[in-house]
């Protein structure tokens, strides 16, 4: 469910017309709807009600300050994987104890910025970033907490760049050694084991998966604390999907998540920490753009919008579907037809969607995007000089811009010419 809906004949963010944003901040731009935020957080809090649990925002799907705040009130813990990301969730008014560490390479920058600035625990990837790490904590006069990111060799049944849980992927460390590793840890100086991590992909759509993953997950608990370490978490990762279409076939519900957990690890008397980001924020966000051109190819007709593959890359990065409807609504029974919905970058690639039947619209027609709030933004580049795209936050019947477009002098300015040329 989300909080974009048609009033009117005129699409809605909330309470607020999105052509009014538009006019406000021109196309394209990203907009996200409190609300719904909101309740897909609290969905998933109610879902490990009966654990004791952390939710943690996956950052990485969306990384505006001011969402990282709107959540970090409501509760949420924040999962980062960069130096940035941590320091995000800091400037969003998150408490270190409420942030995880995560991502393959942290530098040594990295672990000394979160040691001093506080952390809930690091998810170790490897070996030598654990050996790394406890020179970092031991230098610094501190303890780090840490997990041990497994690989359990289990399929995720998702696209192939983002399945992160099978034996050639590079995330994490084989289950069959974990013991020896949680060995090496507790002779290493600076660091202490308080639990187990476990990641295995994104935009899952099925429950068996994570079921497999965790079941292997509950056999090294008890293989690990008949080795004398305290696990005392579990943390289960992310990579609950979304539907980016309005097919029958819908994810599973948060609440089937948590009964799923509940039934394979809830008699552990672990805390349970999950990392959701696509099913927080994706479906609470669009992309707008507007119409440039309609154009009558050979065989084919063309939407060319103001929007472009820097702005949202999934579709031609990992060929993703994101639904394209008309901010106006169409009276029932209007005519539609296919387009090639394209931008204006010069690449083939720069499409967003091939054949893909539509009502018809002409040039100054707003579109949105649907499910554009994860990994939209985040993923955004400045490829062509095109800046990047604003953002917004609409709360009720009032919206704010979150991050403004930056102008063509600021770009430029960026760039220094050396003075012997």
């Amino acid at each position: 469910m989300d909080h974009f809906l048609y009033r009117n004949g005129i699409l809605h963010a909330e309470d607020v017309a999105i052509p009014e944003i538009a006019a406000s901040v021109g196309t394209p731009f990203y907009v996200y709807s409190a609300a719904t935020l909101t309740r897909h957080y609290r969905l998933f809090t109610e879902a490990l009600s009966p654990m004791p649990h952390l939710v943690c925002f996956a950052i990485k799907s969306l990384s505006n300050i001011a969402v990282l705040k709107l959540l970090g009130d409501l509760g949420a813990g924040m999962d980062v994987v960069s130096g940035g990301e941590y320091l995000r969730a800091k400037a969003a008014g998150v408490p270190g104890e409420r942030i995880v560490f995560s991502g393959v390479g942290k530098t040594r920058e990295e672990m000394a910025l979160a040691l001093t600035g506080g952390i809930r625990q690091f998810n170790l990837e490897s070996e030598p970033e654990m050996r790394v790490l406890s020179e970092v904590a031991v230098s610094l006069g501190v303890v780090a907490p840490v997990t041990v990111r497994v690989n359990p060799d289990v399929d995720a049944k998702t696209h192939a760049k983002i399945a992160t849980g099978k034996s050639e992927n590079k995330f994490g460390i084989p289950i069959a050694r974990a013991r020896e590793v949680y060995a090496e840890i507790a002779r290493l100086p600076g660091l202490k084991a308080v639990g187990i991590d476990v990641h295995i992909g994104s935009q899952l759509t099925e429950l068996a998966p994570f079921e497999a993953a965790f079941a292997k997950v509950r056999e090294l608990t008890g293989l690990l604390r008949a080795d004398g370490h305290d696990i005392q978490r579990l943390d289960l990762g992310g990579g609950l999907g979304i539907p980016y279409t309005r097919s029958n076939e819908a994810p599973p519900l948060p609440t089937d998540y948590g009964a799923m957990i509940q039934r394979t690890l809830g008699d552990l008397g672990c805390e349970i920490e999950i990392e959701p980001g696509r099913l927080i924020s994706g479906n609470a966000g669009l992309m707008v753009s507007g119409v440039v051109y309609v154009k009558n190819g050979e065989g084919r007709d063309f939407l060319i919008l103001d929007a472009a593959m820097n702005d949202l890359v999934r579709p031609s990065m990992y060929d993703a579907h994101h639904d394209i409807i008309p901010v106006t609504e169409p009276p029932a029974g209007s005519p539609t037809q296919p387009f090639d919905v394209v931008g204006p970058v010069c690449e083939t690639g720069d499409t967003f969607a091939k054949a893909r039947e539509l009502p018809l619209v002409g040039a100054g027609d707003l579109v949105a995007f649907r499910s554009a709030g994860a990994y939209g933004a985040v993923m955004a580049c400045e490829y062509n000089t095109r800046p990047l795209i604003p953002e917004v936050l609409v709360q009720g019947d009032h919206f704010a811009v979150i991050r403004r477009r930056p102008t063509f002098d600021e770009i430029l300015a960026r760039d220094t010419i050396p003075e012997w040329l």
